[in-house]
């Protein structure tokens, strides 16, 4: 038995459901703006913006942790220097300085989400590749101290801000587009979104997809037969990384703001409870999870300012009764699969 013989299964055709739930989905998403504006509600498109860029790190993570079945503490660090691979590239455009003596900075949208890309993709192949030669209870604490590590380096680092973190005035620019409408960025952050869902769905249901889920499933019987585990492992967690740095640049340009508290490992919780939430090992999971955690978080806080206390409960239920998370519910409720 070879490789080729566990990537020749065919992929379910979607149902109607299914079909039907995306298009919806689809539409909503674009209507989105236009339709709480005409509300008299237009807040809520900042709301819908964060639920879209977090969609997009817990979704990386999802790679990792749901298909590849690596449980990353981690991934706070690559939200969190995605976010100050924009902060310092804008703080040196501004000083009209070099980065290192050798990088010029910039505001342009187009160079620092590839930037931060890049940035967040080796940052994973570095923590990868020394957490990947571990398992269980190990990697979990590995990648948990590496991203505390650079947590405590980002706060001592003074001349970035240090534990006040560091302000950006402006968001980066696009083709002359105005960034700092609320609207604009919506759907710029929706076209990113989209173009992340759509490379994780063919990543899915590749051939490495399908040797990944192997991989999860019985690591030991995929080695017996040819194939290096380490090797796809770390490719995953590497993509994973570069997603989760994208997302940190996204949100850094949303909040005009990025601070240590993007790093630290309560970021990655609040990331892996989006993917329970939503449903583990599933596409469109992490978004249902990241809507969910962000319209609760915004209620609770404005009911009383212990809403972690409530938001526990919550999530608990969800986990028991829900068997896959809000995916396995919709399932349930007949609107067909949405994962691949």
């Amino acid at each position: 038995m070879s490789e080729d013989a566990i990537t020749h299964t065919g992929s379910p055709a979607p149902s109607t459901g299914r079909v039907l739930m995306l298009l919806a989905s689809a539409l909503g998403l674009i209507a989105l703006p236009f339709l709480v504006q005409a509300l008299g509600q237009p807040a809520l498109v900042p709301l819908a913006t964060r639920v879209l860029i977090y969609a997009i790190a817990a979704a990386s993570l999802n790679l990792a942790l749901g298909f590849g079945g690596m449980v990353s503490f981690g991934h706070a660090a690559f939200f969190g220097i995605g976010g100050y691979v924009v902060g310092i590239l804008y703080r040196t455009y501004v000083d009209d300085g070099l980065f290192l003596g050798l990088l010029p900075g910039t505001s342009q949208l187009l160079i620092t989400l590839p930037a931060a890309i890049l940035v967040g993709g080796l940052l994973a192949l570095l923590i990868g590749a020394l957490s990947l030669r571990t398992s269980g209870v190990q990697f979990i604490m590995i990648t948990l101290a590496f991203a505390q590590m650079l947590f405590f380096l980002f706060v001592s680092l003074k001349a970035y801000g240090g534990d006040d973190g560091m302000t950006i005035r402006r968001r980066n620019e696009l083709f002359g587009l105005n960034t700092r409408d609320d609207i604009t960025f919506y759907f710029i952050c929706l076209c990113v979104a989209a173009l992340v869902f759509l490379a994780l769905w063919r990543i899915v249901g590749s051939r490495f997809g399908m040797v990944l889920a192997g991989i999860r499933q019985n690591e030991r019987r995929m080695a017996a037969i040819g194939i290096a585990p380490y090797r796809y492992k770390l490719a995953a967690f590497v993509i994973s990384g570069m997603g989760t740095g994208l997302a940190g640049a996204l949100m850094a340009n949303y909040l005009r703001f990025v601070s240590p508290d993007m790093l630290h490992w309560t970021k990655s919780g609040e990331l892996m409870i989006m993917v329970i939430l939503g449903g583990v090992g599933t596409l469109l999971g992490p978004l249902f999870g990241a809507a969910a955690l962000v319209i609760l978080e915004t209620v609770l806080t404005s009911w009383t300012e212990h809403w972690q206390l409530v938001l526990g409960p919550i999530l608990l239920l969800v986990v028991l009764f829900t068997q896959g998370g809000l995916n396995g519910l919709f399932n349930r409720l007949g609107l067909g699969r949405s994962e691949q």
